[in-house]
């Protein structure tokens, strides 16, 4: 290979380039002594934490793992409270059937990565997220679970996980990896929530055979160890049988089991379970040394699509009348038609909104909004606090 090599400068010229550099320092040190000590700071502390480390990137991060000389990609979020200082607790979740691939991101897109991104502050985890490959790969083979450990354990010495607070969660496909990971790596998680998950699985129908005997494998490695199954109770894909067996033979061994089943959902109960705020609370109430000590808990909860409606005097539909805005935007007018409570959309779209509460409303459809009506201290409605399971607005009522 040949190089061109420009031409030679003038002898000056490097007298040139040290005057230019000599002048450029003054004007550095004369533009911070105008503007002041802050702007070097800001600029440090931008590129650098504590003791001049440098200042880790938060939010959902790539990484790659290499096991049996292949690589998976694979996602780790860290929250932005995120600090080396103190131990964290650390979260493995296993995607479902649909984000299988080697892109590394599809697993991010579904179940507790979105319940994440709506509501970080109730996920204060370091996350990992692995990736299963594409087709004839399922979360319940052995050098795939060794993958996801694999991972998990990388990021626990990362990012200073707690192994007092590991916990274990998936859907559909990783539903099933949950129970078949807690099997074979016991005495490690503090708690763990397979979501539309079971044992039996599609891939392998002659499991069902075993319906008696199969159980019993999970359960004594299991033992105490606390779980939260969620499932649909019209579920066509993984049906509901396969988590009531197992809530029944953990519940008869003295386990600490509860198992939520939502009324009139499918299969994507995950959409459910994993914005439900107590669940992060819920693993954070456990820890590995306590397990010994759990007394047996279990507990079988139907959830509605939607509340009991309240009784409630019709009268009080009066105050709610109106139109109501955002930031000059009007979004819904409220009309009482006779007993009921009717919302007309921007579209024009007319719908009736059920009673909670006095002052909350919810969608008979079985949506999580819910129209929360404020009033100020003369009991006079002000408003409306528009909340679903991403967010919430004030929207004013014209006065």
């Amino acid at each position: 290979m040949h190089f061109i090599h420009p031409p030679a400068l003038p002898l000056y010229s490097k007298w040139m380039r040290q005057s230019l550099r000599r002048t450029a320092r003054c004007a550095l040190l004369l533009l911070t002594i105008l503007i002041g000590a802050p702007w070097t700071r800001a600029v440090a502390e931008r590129t650098h934490g504590d003791h001049g480390h440098y200042m880790q990137d938060t939010g959902f991060l790539n990484r790659t793992i290499v096991v049996n000389g292949v690589a998976y990609k694979y996602v780790v979020y860290l929250p932005e409270s995120w600090d080396r200082h103190r131990k964290w607790p650390m979260i493995l979740f296993l995607h479902g059937s649909g984000e299988r691939g080697s892109d590394g991101m599809d697993e991010t897109q579904i179940g507790l990565p979105n319940a994440i991104r709506s509501h970080p502050e109730r996920w204060p985890f370091v996350v990992v997220m692995p990736q299963d490959p594409y087709y004839h790969h399922y979360w319940t083979d052995p050098d795939i679970m060794a993958m996801a450990m694999a991972a998990f354990h990388a990021e626990i010495k990362e990012f200073n996980g707690d192994p007092q607070r590991l916990y274990l969660t998936g859907l559909s496909l990783g539903g099933y990896g949950v129970w078949e990971i807690a099997k074979n790596y016991p005495n490690i998680f503090a708690a763990i929530a397979p979501v539309s998950g079971g044992i039996f699985w599609s891939y392998q129908p002659s499991r069902w055979k075993q319906q008696q005997d199969l159980p019993r494998d999970y359960v004594k490695a299991i033992g105490k160890t606390p779980v939260w199954i969620f499932h649909g109770l019209l579920d066509p894909v993984v049906v509901p049988k396969q988590s009531e067996i197992m809530y029944q033979a953990l519940a008869t061994a003295g386990g600490d089991v509860r198992l939520w089943e939502y009324e009139g959902w499918h299969h994507n109960a995950w959409d459910k379970a994993y914005t439900d705020p107590a669940l992060p609370q819920w693993f954070l109430a456990h820890r590995l040394d306590d397990i010994k000590t759990e007394v047996p808990r279990a507990a079988r909860n139907i959830i509605p699509l939607h509340p009991v409606p309240a009784k409630v005097d019709p009268e009080i539909y009066d105050g709610y009348e109106g139109d109501y805005y955002d930031q000059g935007v009007q979004q819904v007018t409220v009309i009482r038609s006779a007993d009921r409570l009717m919302v007309k959309s921007r579209s024009g779209d007319l719908s009736e909104v059920l009673p909670e509460t006095p002052t909350i409303f919810f969608y008979p459809s079985g949506s999580s909004t819910r129209l929360i009506f404020q009033k100020n201290a003369e009991g006079k409605v002000t408003g409306i606090l528009y909340r679903d399971d991403r967010h919430e607005e004030l929207w004013e009522k014209e006065k």
